[in-house]
C-alpha cells in the first residue's frame, strides 16, 4: 500500500478496513470518526435516518446523490439527537427549500458534531460494499488528518486506526441508547384526551418516536420504559401489552432482554416487537440470529405477509437477521416446544430473508423492518391494528 498522502488538510478521507479510500470535501464537523460503514437506499427521510437510534456507531452512506434539499425541522427527528457516527453523501444541497424547515442540514451536523465527507462517488462506494460486505471504515478531516509534525498522515496511519474500532458483531448497544427514565405518551388524534383502551409497556432498546405515537393513534396509553426494566417493575405498570422497540448492536449480545421477554411470554402478555425486538423474540423462541452481508437499510423493500398473501413496500434498517425456517408452522426450539408453534409471517422478495414471526399458540408476534414507517411507506401500518386486535382479545378472555 502506498505511503504517499495525496490530500491536504483541507480534504476529507474515508478509509474502509480493506483499504479502499476516497478524497472528498469535509460535510458536517470537522474531526475523526469511525464506525461500521453502510449504506441507505431512501431518497428522502434523511433526518428520520440521522435520529434513528439503530445507526449508533455506524456511518451511514446515502445512495441518494442530493441531500439536504429540505433542510431540517423540529417535526421529524426520531429521537432527541443524531445516532449515526458518521455521513457520507454525493452532492449536499447548497439551498434549504422547504417551508418546514429552521436550518440546514449542514449547520445540524456541525452543531451535534457529526464529521462527514462529500463530493465522492457514493455509487462506487456502495457497490464496492455490496460485493465486499459492510465493514469497518473512518472519515477524517481537519487537524485529524495531520500528524504530530503537521504533515498530512499517511494512509497505513489512518487505516491502523480504522482496525483499532470494535466489530459491530458482538457489540451490546441498547443500554447506550435507551432512555434513563420511563415517559408516557397518552392516547393521541382522535383518542385524545380519552381514557385509553390498552396499556402498553414498550422496552426502549433504540426506540423511534413515531412508533409509540403510531398506538397512542389507536387509542393506546404507552409507557416507555428503559432496556433495564426488571420483569417486576413490567408487571406494576399492568400492560395489556408488552412491546420491544427497534435498536442497534449484536442480538446474541442481548441476553438479560432474552430472559425478560421470555418472562413476558410466561405470563401470557400479548407481544409486538420491531426490528431488534424481532431478533429478540426469535432469540427468545430457540431460534438464533446471524449477521447480514451488507444489511436492509432504506425505504423500499419488497416484503410478502404470507398470513395474506399481500405484498407490502417497506422501511427497513437491519443488519442482523433471524434464522428460522419459512413455509409450515414448527415447533419453537425453546425447552422442547414450550412456546408452541410458531411460523414465518413475513419474507424479504430481495433475498428470502425472515421479516417476521408469527406464534400460533401464544400471543406474540413480531417483524424485522418499521411499520411505523417514518419517512413512509405506509403499507404496514395494519401491524399496529394487529398488536391492538391481539390485546382486545386478550382481555376478552379469547
Amino acid at each position: 500500500m502506498s505511503q504517499n498522502a495525496n490530500y491536504s488538510q483541507d480534504d476529507a478521507v474515508l478509509v474502509l478496513e480493506d483499504g479502499q479510500v476516497y478524497v472528498g470535501e469535509p460535510y458536517g464537523a470537522l474531526g475523526r470518526t469511525t464506525g461500521e460503514i453502510v449504506f441507505a437506499t431512501g431518497m428522502t427521510g434523511y433526518q428520520e435516518t440521522l435520529t434513528d437510534p439503530s445507526y449508533d456507531r455506524q456511518i451511514v452512506v446515502q445512495t441518494f446523490p442530493h441531500i439536504g434539499d429540505t433542510g431540517i425541522n423540529q417535526e421529524d427527528p426520531e429521537s432527541a439527537r443524531i445516532w449515526v457516527a458518521g455521513y457520507v453523501v454525493r452532492d449536499p444541497s447548497p439551498n434549504v427549500s422547504n417551508w418546514r424547515a429552521t436550518g440546514s442540514l449542514d449547520d445540524d451536523l456541525v452543531a451535534q458534531g457529526i464529521v462527514g465527507i462529500s463530493h465522492i462517488d457514493t455509487r462506487k462506494l456502495v457497490r464496492h460494499l455490496r460485493s465486499a460486505g459492510v465493514m469497518r471504515a473512518g472519515i477524517y478531516s481537519g487537524e485529524a488528518l495531520l500528524d504530530e509534525s503537521g504533515a498530512p498522515k499517511t494512509i497505513d496511519a489512518l487505516l491502523a486506526d480504522v482496525k483499532t474500532t470494535p466489530q459491530m458483531q458482538g457489540l451490546s448497544l441498547y443500554d447506550e441508547v435507551s432512555t434513563n427514565e420511563t415517559y408516557t405518551i397518552d392516547p393521541a388524534g382522535e383518542f385524545e384526551g380519552k381514557e385509553p383502551l390498552f396499556t402498553v409497556a414498550a422496552v426502549d432498546l433504540g426506540i423511534k418516536a413515531m412508533t409509540p405515537h403510531r398506538m397512542a393513534e389507536r387509542g393506546c396509553r404507552v409507557h416507555v420504559v428503559p432496556s433495564t426494566i426488571t420483569f417486576d417493575e413490567l408487571e406494576d405498570l399492568h400492560p395489556d401489552g408488552v412491546f420491544f422497540s427497534n435498536g442497534p448492536g449484536d442480538p446474541e449480545q442481548a441476553d438479560p432482554e432474552v430472559e425478560l421477554l421470555r418472562r413476558v411470554l410466561d405470563a401470557g402478555y400479548p407481544f409486538f416487537g420491531i426490528c431488534f425486538g424481532n431478533q429478540l423474540l426469535g432469540r427468545a423462541l430457540g431460534f438464533g440470529t446471524y449477521k447480514l452481508k451488507f444489511g436492509h437499510r432504506g425505504i423500499n423493500q419488497p416484503v410478502k405477509d404470507v398470513t395474506t398473501g399481500k405484498v407490502e413496500v417497506t422501511a427497513h434498517n437491519h443488519g442482523f437477521a433471524v434464522d428460522a425456517p419459512i413455509g409450515d408452522p414448527v415447533p419453537a426450539p425453546h425447552e422442547h416446544g414450550k412456546y408452541g408453534k410458531v411460523f414465518v409471517s413475513h419474507i424479504d422478495l430481495n433475498d428470502d430473508v425472515v421479516e417476521g414471526l408469527q406464534c400460533v399458540d401464544i400471543p406474540a408476534f413480531s417483524v424485522q423492518y418499521h411499520p411505523e414507517a417514518a419517512a413512509g411507506p405506509h403499507d404496514a401500518a395494519y401491524l399496529f391494528d394487529r398488536f391492538v386486535d391481539l390485546m382486545k382479545s386478550n382481555k376478552e378472555g379469547k
